[in-house]
């Protein structure tokens, strides 16, 4: 797809692709309206533009469309919509240890009792042993901080998505 087919989309089509982008709803709907993208730049623009003036319960609707990092069942079980563009973001994770798997489950469980959402990470790039490491980092932060973290990280995933997409 180029830009100027994603611009004659109907709402629906338009909806379905930024879907794949980033499950926030507010978010989608920001993107489907902004159209037509003048070029990639305004495309990018666009997208930050509509993150930023969101919720907080926008945040965690978009957290929630993720798997958790190093639970390849979930991504092919659960995020279906997702896994076109998702594909590869965690392939480091299938290489890692069992040892190392087994810290980000716990890593994992540890993050989403005391955050209330699940970690997330642009894994794109990152090693299992990485991703465990950013983990524990941010284990001790507070709610906000890591509420900003993990928005950040999404922020990164879509814009990801959004060129995957093009």
């Amino acid at each position: 797809m180029n830009l100027a087919q994603l611009n004659s989309l109907t709402v629906e089509q338009a909806t379905q692709c930024f879907m794949q982008c980033c499950t926030s709803s507010a978010w989608v709907s920001a993107m489907v309206q902004y159209r037509p993208f003048v070029d990639k730049n305004d495309l990018t623009a666009k997208a930050n533009l509509a993150w930023e003036n969101l919720a907080e319960t926008d945040y965690l609707e978009a957290f929630d469309g993720h798997p958790q990092i190093g639970n390849v069942d979930t991504l092919r079980a659960k995020y279906a919509n997702t896994k076109a563009l998702a594909s590869g973001e965690q392939s480091s994770v299938s290489e890692a240890s069992e040892q190392v798997i087994a810290a980000l489950a716990k890593g994992n469980a540890d993050y989403l009792e005391k955050f209330g959402f699940i970690f997330i990470v642009c894994a794109t790039g990152k090693s299992a042993e990485q991703m465990l490491n950013l983990l524990e980092a941010r284990l001790p932060n507070d709610n906000t901080t890591e509420l900003v973290n993990a928005a950040e990280e999404q922020r990164k995933i879509f814009h990801l998505r959004l060129e995957k997409l093009l």
